[in-house]
């Protein structure tokens, strides 16, 4: 006869496992312990087999019936449930292995050596707070561009374009490395371009006028800060190198004999060479002694570690002036560019090589570190000759070639 809610409530277990057996070889087992266990005996292929389909009371009699006659659906298909299962959960495990979230980390891990720590970490948390909580779980293959937009437009909406533009082309990288390791078919991040508002880009406030940049450096020199400090204020206008790029100069760099400084260019990764001034050279030495025993040429607190990033741009603001309009660490980069090109009359493809941009050339090669070397030296003592006489107060004279 059919089970009954009551008949299976007040079942009792004994010494041996009991089966009461409902209709369409649905049964349940009591084991002696007395759990309650579902169970469908059925024959496949000749051969009897059972599917458990849940324990009782979690799974009540009325559901599996339910799980009973879709199991005889999939029989009537010549389908084995218990195979159906298997292949069910592996598929799902399968989707869970391959969703966004496991693709992305594993991109990151792989490209973790050649991205530098904070490009890398700052990525990491671009996508723990705007994309894994809404499609991390989701399977790689199956994201699509609207999904990918509402993202963009979450972040697009409390003003941060730029964020919204670098994050689409983040995932457009987690994509392309799921298509190229047999995950997805195709990159719907590429659909977006043109979707989003256009990023209002905003340059390094620089201070490019040659007087005021005689007061700059006139203030430079009266700084009051730690001498570490001020060593790097000193030289990051002889230099202009990218600001994370000086404080984390290493002495196993330098070669104050040969006047050079060699270290890895962090966007390109390639190595980059910077010809020292005779005015660059003085200043080394005279720090030489401080922190010459160390790894760090400007070592911050903890000497087993570079100053701060904040540490230029906080001397400046402490000299008084606003890294958000006059000048940051990074603009001394743009002074030093526009300058050397309108006032000292150097051939851009030289200042762009000093400033460690790619600049292809005739041969298809995006940047070669030895490029312009004799032309480079001369230049780099010129632009610290030129910063003297500002300096010092020398009359400007403004030079313009001829038309």
């Amino acid at each position: 006869m059919p089970l009954t809610d009551t008949a299976i409530r007040n079942a009792k277990p004994a010494e041996k496992p009991v089966r009461m057996f409902d209709a369409g070889g649905l049964y349940l087992e009591i084991s002696p312990a007395g759990g309650k266990l579902w169970r469908l005996k059925y024959r496949f292929g000749g051969k009897e087999k059972r599917l458990a389909l849940g324990a009782y009371p979690e799974v009540g009699l009325k559901e599996a019936r339910g799980k009973r006659d879709d199991a005889r659906k999939l029989l009537a298909a010549d389908i084995d449930p218990g195979e159906h299962r298997k292949a069910q959960k592996e598929a799902k495990l399968e989707r869970a292995s391959n969703s966004f979230e496991i693709v992305a980390r594993e991109f990151f891990s792989k490209n973790r050596a050649t991205w530098a720590a904070s490009h890398h970490n700052k990525i990491i948390l671009r996508f723990e707070k705007n994309v894994f909580p809404w499609i991390g779980d989701r399977p790689i293959a199956e994201i699509s561009a609207p999904e990918i937009l509402t993202i963009l437009r979450r972040i697009e909406s409390r003003g941060a374009v730029e964020t919204a533009h670098r994050t689409r082309e983040n995932i457009g990288q987690v994509m392309r490395y799921a298509i190229a390791t047999g995950r997805a078919e195709r990159d719907p991040a590429a659909d977006l371009k043109g979707a989003l508002a256009p990023i209002k880009r905003e340059h390094f406030a620089s201070i490019t006028d040659p007087a005021k940049v005689g007061e700059l450096l006139r203030a430079l020199d009266a700084f009051q800060g730690t001498f570490i400090v001020k060593s790097a204020l000193l030289l990051a206008p002889l230099l202009f190198v990218r600001p994370g790029e000086l404080r984390k100069a290493e002495w196993s760099g330098f070669d104050l004999g040969k006047a050079e400084w060699h270290y890895l260019v962090t966007k390109t990764k390639t190595e980059q060479v910077v010809p020292l001034s005779s005015q660059a050279v003085d200043i080394l030495k005279e720090l030489q002694p401080l922190t010459g025993h160390g790894q760090y040429v400007f070592p911050g607190r903890d000497p087993q570690k570079p100053m701060s990033e904040a540490a230029v741009n906080a001397a400046l603001r402490r000299m008084g002036y606003d890294t958000k309009t006059e000048i940051t660490g990074h603009g001394f980069r743009a002074m030093a560019r526009t300058i050397l090109h309108e006032e000292l009359h150097q051939k851009p493809e030289v200042i762009e090589h000093q400033l460690a941009h790619k600049v292809p050339d005739a041969l298809g090669s995006a940047y070669n570190r030895t490029k312009f070397l004799k032309e480079r030296r001369a230049m780099m003592q010129l632009w610290s000759d030129y910063l003297d006489k500002l300096k010092a107060g020398a009359e400007v004279i403004r030079l313009h070639p001829a038309a």
